[in-house]
C-alpha cells in the first residue's frame, strides 16, 4: 500500500474498546452503522484488532457522518443495549471513538486501571501509610513495576518532585532485547518489511497507564487527609489541581474543596506609587478574574500545552500529550476540570499583573455539559478552542450562546488567521500553521485585554454552592462536626484585635509564663550576698506565679479545643484540628502580613543607617546613631507586635502546657478544666502519634516547659511501648535558610514555612517506621525536631548570641544526629553559625554525649564542578578546625581540630544542595535535583542511623531534662547532670553488689573450708588451691557480668564502665583471695606454734585417760558404789594427777606494758621529755584538737599577721570551713577513747577570726600547760587533726593486722606503730611551710597511740595467758574425763564407751561449724530479705537518714556528719542486732537447718567410711582416720587421739550406736537453740561484720564544703569524688569570715554563683565556678551547679538550729539567716524526699 493509500485507510477507522462481543453482537453493531439515515454512516466491516479493542472500517466518508453525532446507543435482538458509542480526539491527527459496554463501559476500563494499579486492594490509602517509611522509601525509583506506581508516585509527591509524571514502567521484555540474535545488515535476502513489522495487538496491549490516570486513582485511593496532603504537595510541585473530579464509576461531579483548604498562595504587585505589595491569601478564599479554557470536538493543537505557555513556559503546569510518559489512551481524567494559577512576581516580565486562576476542562466540552455550564458562568474570560468555525456544527448553537454573554470570549481556531477582535472581548486567534510563540503571545494580549474590561472575579469556595456537585466537606460527616466545631471557636475571636487574642483567650502561656521563665533562668544562675536566701525569694516568686496562673479563668476557646481532641473518634479529631489551623491561618493571614511589611521596610532601613554609620562626619555620625537607636526601637516594638499576632494550633498547645505545669505545680485540678489535668498530656501524645507536631521549646519565653514535655513523652512511652524506639533528628541554621522545607520534603511533612509562620523555637514531630525497615534500622520512629534559625530576624535589635548558644547546645544535644543547614557557599557569613555549632558539640564531648552532624550546603549553583566542591569542602574543614580553636579557649578544651571533638569526615558529612526553586518564584517548582539530593540525603541519615544508638521515650524524656536543666545554669558542662546515666549507674552498683557478695560469701565458704581442713592436720596451702575452688564462682559471676553488660537494655551506655568494672571484679577476686591467704597462713602458723602444746595436750589427756579407766576399774567390782561415792573417788585423784602433770611447765609471764612503751619512744626521743608528758596526761587530749601549744613559728611568721581576718576588696561575705566539738561529759575507757575519735566531731577554733584565744575547758586530773598559746589557723587545726587521724587508723590497722597472730604481746607491735606515726609526720613535716611542730607534739602524739593500744595488747596478752595455761586446759576436760570414768566402772563396752567420746567430740565440732556457717548464711539472709542491706551503699544511707529523723538524736547526726563510716557500721552492728532481736524464730531457724545439713553431711560421712573400711576388711583405727577424712572440709574433728579401738571388732554396732546418739545429741541441741545472742557469742564473727566489710568497702572521701561523702562503691575509684546531693556547708562548720554566721548555701547552688571562698587558710580568693583552682581536695570533686538540693537538709538546719548554733558556738543570722521557705519542710516530708530523691 501507498502511502497515501495508508493515510486514506487510517481516515476510515473507527475504534473502540468493549469486552468480548458475540458474533451475533457485532452484526447489531454492522446493521446499526449500515443504516445511512440514523447514523449517517454506510457500509462497514468490523474486526477484532486485541482482547478488547475492535475495528470499524467504513467507506470515504461515511466515518466522518458517524462522528458528528454525539452518542450511538446500540439495541441487540432482545432490545437490550449492547453499547453507548461517542467520539474522542486521542491523538494530533487523528480521531478514534471510543465505546463502552451495557454494564457501564466506564465503569469497567475504570475498574481495568484500578486493578493494575491496586490489585486486590480496595481499602483507602492515609497519610499514615504514605509517611512510613519503607524499604520502598528508600530506593530512587527513575521506573517502577506497575503495581508499585501508587507507592511510588506517592513518595515523589511528597519530596516536592514534579518529575512524578514522569515515572515509567518497567518493559519485562526490555531486558531480552538485548539478548535476540542481530541479523548482520549486509546479508543481500534482508527485507525491511518483514523486519519491522506493524506492532502486533500484544504489544499494543502492553501500553502503560497514563500518568494522570495515576494521579487520578490515587485521588481517588487516598482518604481525605490524603487527598489534601497530595493536593497541597501538587501546588508546591506547581502543578494543576483537581478542581470538579467526576466519580469514575457514578459519574457525579465531585468538587473536593476540603483538599485545597490549607494552600495559600503568595503573589506581588506593584500599586499606583509602583512601590511592591506582597499578598499572600488562602485560595479558597482569593477573589481572582478566572479563565476558563475548554475545546469542543477532536482539536489538533494542544490547549494543555497551550494554557502551560501562558502560566510558566519552561514547566507543564497542565499535562498535555507531548509530556514525557503520555500515552495513547485516558481514562479518569475525561470531565475532569483542573485549576491553576499565574502568581506575578511584580517585575516587568510578568504576563499578568494581577493573581489570575485558569481553569482547563478536559475532554470534549459538548460531552460534559454541567462542567460547562458551570465554570463558564462564573469565568472572567472563556477560552474555546475549535478545529472549525461551523454554524452548521453540532456546537455551534452553544459557542452562539457564548458569544452572547457579557462574559469575554476567546476562540481559538484551526485555521490560518491572528488576532482579531470584532466586539468588545470577543476575540479569535488562528492557530493553523502558526508559531507557538505568536499565538501564546496574542493570546496573553487578548486575555489581559478582557480582564481588564471585566470587573468578574472568581472564589473557589463558591463553587461549593452549586447544587448539582457534590462538595466533599458535606459529604464526610467527620469533616462536617469538625469544621463547626472550629468554626465556633472562630466565632469567639472575631470582636478581637489579632494583638490581644493570645492574651484574652490564652492567659496562661502570656506574661506570667514569661514571668516564670526568667524567673526560672535567674534562681538557676544566683548571685548577690544573700545566696539562699535569693534562692529561696525566687522559689517563692515561681510559686506565687504558678498560682496565678492557676487562678486564671480557662477561656470558652480552650475547653471548646480541649472537648474536641478529647473525642474518641479519629477522625472527626483530625478534621477539627486541620480545620481549625486552617481557619487560625486564615484570620491571622492579612494582619500578619500588614505587620511583616511593615517590620521588613524598618529592617531595611537599619540596615540602611548601619551602612552609612562610620561614612559620615562626626555630627551626621552622631544624628545617624541617633535615628538607628530610634529606628531599632521601632523594630523591636513591631517584633512584640509580630509575636502578639502570630496565632495558631500550636499557641493552643502551648496554653495547655502551661495549664497542665501551673495545676502539677500545685496538684490541684481548676474548677473549670473539662478534662482532669493529669489527662493533657495523654492528649497531646495522641495528637503526635496521629502525626501533629508538638512544641518542644516555646520560642517566645525561650524556655522548655520541662514538665509538660515530660509528661507527653512519659504518655508516648506509655502508648507506644516502653521498648519502643526512636532516632531523633535534629536541625539548626539561619533563618529562612530552608529547614524546614528541607525536612518536609524529606519525610513528607508540613512544617510551617511561609515567610509569616517561620518556626519559633522546635517543634518534634513522629516518623513511623515500617515493621520491614525495624529490623534493620533497630528503631521504631524517628522523632523530627524542627527549629527557629539562629540569628532570627525577630530577635534583631536584641542580644541574639546567648539564645542561639542554648538552642544550638539543646538541640544538638537531643538528637542522635544534627542536620547543619547553611544557605549558599559564603564561609563569612556563616561563621557566626558555625562557631556556635562547635561550641554545642564541644560541650556534648565534655558531658559524654556524642552526637554527629552532617553539614548541608543548600543553594550551592554548580554542583557538577567537582574541584569546587573539593575547595568547598577544604575551606569548610579549615573555618570549622578554626572555630573549634577559638572555643576551645573558651570552653577549657585541647581540642585543636573540629575531628578532635566529634567524629567528621569532610568528604562523607557534607553535602551540597542545588537551589531549591528551579526559576523564579512564585511561579518556579521545586528543583528535581534539590529532591533528589534530599532523597540520597535521607537515605544516608537512615544508613547512619542504623548503625547508631537509638534511644526509648523514657531515654529521651531524661536527656530532655538533663540537658535544659544543664542550660539554665551559666556553665552548661559543668552544670549537666546526665540522670539517665545516673540510674543506670545506680543500677549497675547494685549489681556490683550482687557480684561481689557472691564472691565474698564463696570465699567465707572456701575460707570455713580451709580452715577446717588446717585444723584437721592438713598445714600445706597453695595460693593456687584458693583459686581453684573460687573457679567456678568466679566464672559465674563473669558470665553474669557479660550477660548484663550485652543483654541489658541500656547495655550501649553501660558499655562506657564495662572494663572498668570487670577490672574491679578481678582486682576483688585476687584481693579476697591474698586475704583470705594471709588468714589461713596465720591459723597454719597457730597450728604450728600450737603443735608442741597440743602434742603435751594429747600426752596429758592419754594419761588422763589411763588413770581414769584404772580407778574405774578398781570400781567396776563393787556393785554397791554409788554415784556419790563415784565421784568422791574421782575428785579425790583428779587435781593429784592435774598438779603431777604440769608440775614441769613454767607460768606464762605478766608484762608491763608502759614500760616498754616508754624504752621503744626513748630510742630517737627524749626520755626525760616522754617522762614529763606521760606525768601531765596531755597525751590523753589529742583527741579534743586544741594544737595551738604545740606550734613552733617560723621567723618570717608573725603570731597574727599571716591570717588576715579582713574580708576581701569587694566586702563580700566569704566563706571558711570551721569545725567544732564538744568536751567529752563522761569518762571512758581507752578504746572507747580510740573510736571518740574517730566518731566524735573536730573542737571548734574559738576565737580564731577574732584573734581571741579562750582556753579550753579542762578535766579534773587535768594539769594545764603554762606554755604560751600560739595563734592557729583554722585550715591548719584541720590538716593537723587529719594528721592524728590518719596516724591513729593506720596504728589501728598495724594492730588489727597484727591480731590473729595468736602469739600474745610483742614489743615489736609498739615498734611498728612508733614508725607509722614517724612516717607520717616526716610526711606533713614536709608539706607545711608555715610551722614547726614541737617534740612534744610528737612524744604525746605516740603516747596517745600507745594508749589506744594499751587495753588491745594487755586483753590479746590475757587471751594468750590463758590458751597456754595446760592447767585450765585440762580443768576443762574434767567432765569428760569423769563421763568417762562412769561409763567404765558401769560396765560399758568399749563400743560404747569410743561412742559416747567420738559423739562428744562430734557435738562440740559440729556446733562450731554450724555457727560458724551460719553467721555466713545470717548476712546472706539480711542481704535478700532487709531493706536497709539490700542495696548498695546509697540505699543503706537512705535508711540511715531516715532513722536518724525518726530518733531525733542530735549527737548521732553530728557523729554521721564527722564521721560517716563509723556511724554506717554502727549503724549496721544496731539493725543486725534489731533484725535479729525481731527475727529470733528466723534466725533460729537458720540455725536449726544448717545443724539439720551438718547432721546429714556427718551420717553420710559415717555410712561412707564404715563401708569403705569394711570391703577391706580394715579396723575400727582405720575407721576413724576414713571418717575424719571425710569430714576434713566440713568440721574440725580428727578423731580421739588417746582412744584405742583395736578391741572393737563389730563395726556396724558402732556405725548404730555413734548415729543414734548423734541424733539424740542433735535433737537436743535443736532444743537448746532458743538463746540467740548466747549462740552468737559463740560464733566466730558476727554478721554485721561481713557486712560491714562488704557494703563499707566502698569510697568515703568527704565533700570540703558540706561534707557529703562520695557515693560511688569503689575505694580508690577512677575519676572524681561525686554525690548527687549536697547540703548546707553550715552543718560542716562553715562560716562568713569576719563574723559568727554559719554558711547556709548549699554546694551546687554555691558553685553556680560569682561568690568566693578561701581555700587553705589564704588571703586569696577562689571563685566557687572555679573551686577546683583551690587544689588539693578541692580539685577531686565534681560539684554540678543547679539547684538538686535535698530538702531533708533544709528540714535538719531548722529543727536543730538551737544545737547547730549551740555545738559551734555561732548563729544562723546576717548573711546565714535561714529562710524561711526551709521551715515549711515537716518531717514528714524530709523522710519523704528521700524516697523520691534518692
Amino acid at each position: 500500500m501507498s502511502n497515501s493509500e495508508e493515510m486514506e485507510s487510517d481516515q476510515r477507522h473507527v475504534f473502540f474498546t468493549a469486552p468480548e462481543l458475540s458474533d451475533e453482537a457485532l452484526q447489531c453493531i454492522k446493521n446499526y452503522f449500515e443504516n445511512k439515515q440514523q447514523p449517517g454512516g454506510g457500509d462497514c466491516e468490523i474486526s477484532k484488532t486485541g482482547d478488547d479493542v475492535y475495528k470499524i472500517r467504513f467507506e470515504e466518508k461515511a466515518r466522518e457522518r458517524v462522528l458528528e453525532q454525539k452518542d450511538h446507543t446500540i439495541a441487540g435482538p432482545g432490545e437490550e443495549k449492547i453499547c453507548a458509542l461517542h467520539s474522542e480526539n486521542k491523538k494530533e491527527g487523528q480521531t478514534t471513538a471510543s465505546a463502552g459496554v451495557s454494564t457501564n463501559s466506564i465503569d469497567t476500563k475504570s475498574k481495568l486501571v484500578f486493578n493494575r494499579l491496586r490489585p486486590g486492594q480496595d481499602s483507602k490509602l492515609t497519610t499514615a501509610d504514605v509517611l512510613e517509611l519503607s524499604p520502598h522509601s528508600l530506593q530512587s525509583h527513575a521506573c517502577c513495576a506497575e503495581e508499585e506506581l501508587v507507592e511510588t508516585f506517592l513518595q515523589k509527591l511528597l519530596m516536592m518532585n514534579y518529575r512524578v509524571r514522569e515515572l515509567k514502567v518497567k518493559d519485562k521484555g526490555e531486558t531480552d532485547l538485548t539478548k535476540q540474535t542481530l541479523i548482520d545488515s549486509t546479508e543481500d535476502d534482508s527485507d525491511f518489511f518483514a523486519d519491522m513489522p506493524v506492532p502486533s495487538e500484544e504489544t499494543r496491549k502492553s501500553e502503560g497507564i497514563h500518568p494522570m490516570d495515576v494521579q487520578m486513582a490515587v485521588f481517588h485511593y487516598a482518604d481525605g487527609f490524603l487527598k489534601q496532603l497530595m493536593v497541597t504537595k501538587l501546588s508546591q510541585c506547581q502543578y494543576a489541581l483537581p478542581l470538579l473530579v467526576p466519580d469514575p464509576f457514578t459519574q457525579k461531579i465531585e468538587f473536593p474543596l476540603w483538599t485545597f483548604r490549607q494552600i495559600q498562595k503568595s503573589w506581588k504587585i506593584r500599586n499606583n506609587s509602583n512601590e511592591t505589595i506582597i499578598q499572600t491569601h488562602p485560595i479558597c478564599k482569593a477573589e481572582t478574574p478566572m479563565v476558563f479554557f475548554f475545546r469542543f470536538g477532536a482539536v489538533s493543537s494542544s490547549k494543555s500545552e497551550l494554557m502551560n505557555r501562558l502560566i510558566n513556559e519552561k514547566h507543564n503546569t497542565f499535562f498535555h500529550r507531548h509530556c514525557p510518559g503520555s500515552t495513547r489512551t485516558r481514562e479518569l481524567m475525561e470531565g475532569g476540570v483542573e485549576i491553576a494559577w499565574y502568581c506575578p512576581s511584580g517585575t516587568n516580565d510578568d504576563k499578568f499583573n494581577n493573581f489570575v486562576a485558569f481553569c482547563n476542562l478536559h475532554g470534549d466540552a459538548g460531552e460534559h455539559e454541567e462542567q460547562l455550564r458551570i465554570l463558564s458562568e462564573m469565568a472572567s474570560v472563556n477560552v474555546v478552542l475549535l478545529e472549525q468555525l461551523n454554524r452548521e456544527n453540532r456546537y455551534g448553537e452553544v459557542i452562539q450562546n457564548l458569544y452572547k454573554q457579557k462574559t469575554a470570549l476567546v476562540c481559538l481556531v484551526n485555521d490560518e488567521s491572528g488576532l482579531t477582535q470584532k466586539r468588545k472581548g470577543k476575540f479569535r486567534i488562528g492557530l493553523k500553521d502558526r508559531n507557538h510563540s505568536d499565538v501564546s503571545e496574542e493570546l496573553t494580549r487578548a486575555i489581559n485585554n478582557c480582564l481588564s474590561e471585566s470587573s468578574a472575579n472568581f472564589r473557589l469556595e463558591d463553587l461549593a454552592e452549586c447544587s448539582d456537585i457534590r462538595v466533599d466537606e458535606e459529604e464526610d460527616e467527620d469533616c462536617r462536626r469538625g469544621r463547626a466545631a472550629a468554626q465556633k471557636m472562630m466565632g469567639l475571636l472575631e470582636k478581637k484585635h489579632l494583638s490581644e487574642i493570645k492574651e484574652s483567650f490564652l492567659p496562661h502561656q502570656g506574661k506570667l509564663w514569661h514571668q516564670w521563665s526568667q524567673k526560672n533562668k535567674d534562681l538557676h544562675r544566683p548571685y548577690g550576698n544573700e545566696l539562699e536566701m535569693e534562692i529561696s525569694l525566687k522559689q517563692t516568686k515561681l510559686r506565687e506565679i504558678r498560682g496565678q496562673q492557676h487562678r486564671c479563668q480557662i477561656s470558652e476557646f480552650t475547653k471548646i479545643f480541649l472537648k474536641e481532641i478529647n473525642t474518641n473518634k479519629e477522625s472527626e479529631k483530625k478534621f477539627f484540628l486541620k480545620q481549625l489551623r486552617i481557619l487560625l491561618d486564615e484570620h491571622t493571614s492579612d494582619d500578619l502580613q500588614a505587620v511583616l511589611q511593615s517590620y521588613n521596610r524598618t529592617w531595611s532601613g537599619i540596615l540602611e543607617l548601619k551602612k552609612m554609620t562610620g561614612k559620615s562626619e562626626n555630627l551626621k555620625q552622631t544624628n545617624t546613631q541617633r535615628k538607628l537607636k530610634a529606628e531599632q526601637e521601632t523594630l523591636l516594638k513591631i517584633s512584640k507586635e509580630l509575636q502578639a499576632s502570630t496565632f495558631g494550633v500550636e499557641h493552643i498547645m502551648r496554653e495547655i502546657g502551661q495549664i497542665f505545669e501551673c495545676c502539677s505545680f500545685l496538684k490541684e485540678n481548676p474548677e473549670n478544666l473539662p478534662v482532669p489535668f493529669s489527662d493533657l498530656p495523654s492528649l497531646a501524645a495522641e495528637m503526635m502519634i496521629s502525626g501533629f507536631p508538638l512544641e518542644l521549646m516555646d520560642g517566645d519565653a525561650a524556655h522548655v516547659p520541662l514538665l509538660w514535655i515530660s509528661a507527653v513523652l512519659e504518655k508516648l512511652k506509655q502508648k507506644l511501648g516502653d521498648q519502643t524506639r526512636v532516632f531523633v533528628l535534629s536541625v539548626l541554621g539561619l533563618q529562612s535558610s530552608g529547614k524546614s522545607t528541607m525536612l518536609n520534603a524529606m519525610f513528607g511533612l508540613q512544617f510551617a514555612i511561609s515567610a509569616g509562620r517561620c518556626t519559633r523555637g522546635a517543634f518534634m514531630q513522629l516518623v513511623k517506621v515500617s515493621a520491614e525497615m525495624k529490623t534493620k534500622t533497630k528503631f521504631d520512629y524517628i522523632l523530627v525536631v524542627d527549629t527557629e534559625g539562629l540569628r532570627a530576624q525577630e530577635l534583631a535589635g536584641r542580644s541574639t548570641r546567648n539564645h542561639d548558644n542554648e538552642l544550638a547546645t539543646f538541640i544538638v544535644g537531643i538528637a542522635n544526629l544534627t542536620l547543619i543547614n547553611i544557605f549558599g557557599e559564603n564561609l563569612a557569613e556563616m561563621q557566626d553559625v558555625l562557631q556556635i555549632v562547635v561550641h554545642a558539640f564541644m560541650r556534648m564531648r565534655k558531658v559524654n554525649l556524642k552526637p554527629s552532624c552532617v553539614f548541608v550546603h543548600q543553594n550551592v549553583s554548580d554542583l557538577t564542578a567537582a574541584e569546587k566542591n573539593m575547595e568547598g569542602r577544604r575551606l569548610l574543614q579549615e573555618t570549622l578546625d578554626e572555630m573549634t580553636k577559638i572555643a576551645a579557649k573558651d570552653e577549657d578544651s585541647n581540642a585543636e581540630s573540629f575531628s578532635d571533638i566529634i567524629k567528621f569526615d569532610v568528604q562523607k558529612d557534607v553535602w551540597y544542595f542545588t537551589q531549591l526553586w528551579e526559576g523564579s518564584p512564585p511561579m518556579a517548582p521545586p528543583n528535581p535535583k534539590y529532591c533528589r539530593h534530599v532523597q540520597e540525603l535521607r537515605n544516608t541519615i537512615l544508613s547512619r542511623a542504623s548503625e547508631s544508638r537509638s534511644v526509648n521515650f523514657h531515654q529521651l524524656k531524661q536527656r530532655v531534662s538533663d540537658l535544659w536543666n544543664a542550660l539554665l545554669n551559666e556553665n552548661f558542662v559543668f552544670s549537666f547532670k546526665n540522670i539517665l546515666e545516673i540510674v543506670v549507674y545506680r543500677s549497675l552498683e547494685d549489681k556490683y553488689s550482687d557480684w561481689t557478695w557472691k564472691l565474698r560469701s564463696a570465699m567465707l565458704k572456701v575460707e570455713e573450708k580451709f580452715q577446717n581442713r588446717i585444723e584437721n592436720g592438713r598445714c600445706e596451702l597453695e595460693e593456687s588451691d584458693l583459686f581453684s575452688e573460687m573457679s567456678q564462682t568466679q566464672e559465674d559471676v563473669r558470665m553474669s557480668v557479660i550477660k548484663y553488660f550485652e543483654e541489658d537494655k541500656e547495655k550501649e551506655t553501660l558499655s562506657q564502665w564495662r572494663a572498668r568494672f570487670e577490672r574491679n571484679l578481678t582486682e576483688l577476686h585476687e584481693d579476697l583471695i591474698k586475704r583470705a591467704k594471709r588468714r589461713l597462713d596465720e591459723v597454719i602458723q597457730r597450728r604450728k606454734a600450737r603443735y608442741t602444746l597440743d602434742a603435751k595436750r594429747s600426752e596429758y589427756e592419754s594419761k588422763l585417760f589411763c588413770h581414769s579407766k584404772e580407778l574405774a576399774l578398781q570400781l567396776k567390782n563393787n556393785k554397791t558404789t554409788s554415784e556419790q561415792e563415784m565421784k568422791s573417788a574421782f575428785d579425790s585423784v583428779w587435781s593429784s594427777w592435774i598438779t603431777e602433770l604440769v608440775k614441769d611447765i613454767p607460768p606464762v609471764a605478766d608484762i608491763d606494758f608502759w614500760k616498754d612503751a616508754i624504752q621503744i619512744l626513748s630510742e630517737n626521743l627524749e626520755t626525760p621529755l616522754i617522762h614529763e608528758r606521760y606525768n601531765l596526761k596531755t597525751y590523753k587530749q589529742m583527741i579534743k584538737g586544741d594544737y595551738s601549744e604545740y606550734i613552733v613559728p617560723k621567723k618570717n611568721l608573725s603570731a597574727h599577721g599571716h591570717y588576715s581576718t579582713k574580708r576581701d576588696a569587694s566586702s563580700k561575705h566569704q566563706e571558711q570551713e570551721e569545725r567544732t566539738s564538744q568536751t567529752s561529759q563522761k569518762k571512758v575507757s581507752k578504746l572507747s577513747q580510740f573510736v571518740s575519735f574517730v566518731t566524735k566531731p573536730f573542737q571548734a577554733f574559738r576565737g580564731w577570726a577574732q584573734g581571741s584565744e579562750q582556753n579550753e575547758p579542762q578535766s579534773e586530773n587535768q594539769t594545764i600547760s603554762t606554755k604560751p598559746k600560739h595563734f592557729l589557723d583554722p585550715e591548719d587545726e584541720k590538716s593537723l587533726r587529719s594528721l592524728v587521724k590518719d596516724v591513729v587508723e593506720q596504728s589501728w590497722k598495724v594492730l588489727q593486722q597484727l591480731q590473729g597472730a595468736n602469739v600474745g604481746y610483742n614489743i615489736s607491735y609498739l615498734q611498728e606503730m612508733k614508725a607509722v606515726v614517724q612516717q607520717l609526720m616526716n610526711k606533713y613535716q614536709q608539706k607545711n611551710s608555715k610551722f614547726k611542730l614541737a617534740k612534744s607534739f610528737v612524744v604525746d602524739l605516740c603516747l596517745h597511740v600507745c594508749d589506744l593500744a594499751h587495753d588491745k595488747c594487755n586483753e590479746r596478752h590475757k587471751k594468750y595467758k590463758d590458751a597456754n595455761n595446760p592447767k585450765k586446759y585440762l580443768e576443762q576436760q574434767r567432765p569428760q574425763y569423769y563421763q568417762l570414768f562412769q561409763n567404765y566402772v558401769k560396765g560399758a563396752t568399749n563400743t560404747a564407751i569410743a561412742a559416747d567420746l567420738l559423739g562428744n567430740k562430734l557435738e562440740s565440732s559440729i556446733l562450731q561449724a554450724v555457727y560458724n556457717k551460719t553467721v555466713i548464711d545470717l548476712a546472706d539472709l539480711m542481704r535478700s530479705d532487709f531493706a536497709p542491706f539490700s542495696g548498695n551503699r546509697s540505699n543503706l544511707e537512705k535508711h540511715i537518714l531516715k532513722t536518724l529523723a525518726k530518733e531525733e538524736d542530735f549527737q548521732k547526726y553530728i557523729e554521721y556528719i564527722q564521721n560517716p563510716k563509723h556511724h554506717f557500721e554502727q549503724f549496721i552492728t544496731c539493725e543486725v542486732d534489731k533484725f535479729i532481736k525481731e527475727n529470733p524464730e528466723k534466725v533460729l531457724s537458720t540455725f536449726r537447718k544448717t545443724l539439720s545439713l551438718k547432721e546429714e553431711m556427718v551420717n553420710a560421712a559415717l555410712s561412707i567410711s564404715i563401708q569403705e573400711v569394711k570391703q577391706v576388711q580394715g579396723d575400727a583405727d582405720m575407721w576413724q582416720r576414713k571418717f575424719s577424712e571425710n569430714l576434713t572440709d566440713e568440721m574440725k574433728f580428727s578423731g580421739n587421739s588417746f582412744l584405742d579401738l583395736k578391741e572393737i571388732t563389730d563395726l556396724d554396732f558402732l556405725f548404730k550406736i555413734l548415729r543414734d546418739g548423734l541424733t539424740e545429741k542433735i535433737s537436743q541441741l535443736k532444743q537448746g537453740f532458743t538463746n540467740v545472742d548466747e549462740i552468737l557469742d559463740k560464733c566466730r564473727k558476727k554478721p554485721d561484720e561481713y557486712l560491714m566489710d562488704h557494703i563499707c568497702h566502698c569510697c568515703w572521701v568527704q565533700c570540703p564544703f558540706c561534707g557529703a561523702i562520695c557515693t560511688n562503691t569503689i575505694e580508690n575509684h577512677d575519676g572524681d569524688h561525686s554525690v548527687p546531693f549536697h547540703r548546707n556547708n553550715g552543718l560542716n562548720g562553715w562560716f562568713y569570715r569576719g563574723t559568727t554566721n554559719l554558711s547556709i548555701n548549699i554546694c551546687t547552688s554555691a558553685v553556680a554563683s560569682d561568690r568566693c571562698f578561701y581555700p587553705n587558710s589564704s588571703d586569696e580568693t577562689v571563685s566557687y565556678k572555679d573551686y577546683r583552682k583551690a587544689g588539693g581536695v578541692y580539685s577531686t570533686w565534681s560539684i554540678t551547679p543547679d539547684l538538686s538540693e535535698l530538702p531533708y537538709w533544709k528540714w535538719f538546719v531548722c529543727r536543730y538550729q538551737t544545737d547547730l548554733e549551740k555545738y559551734y558556738k555561732k548563729t544562723f543570722d546576717g548573711s546565714g539567716k535561714i529562710p524561711d521557705e526551709w521551715r515549711k519542710h515537716s518531717r514528714e516530708a524530709a523522710i519523704k524526699s528521700l524516697d523520691d530523691y534518692i
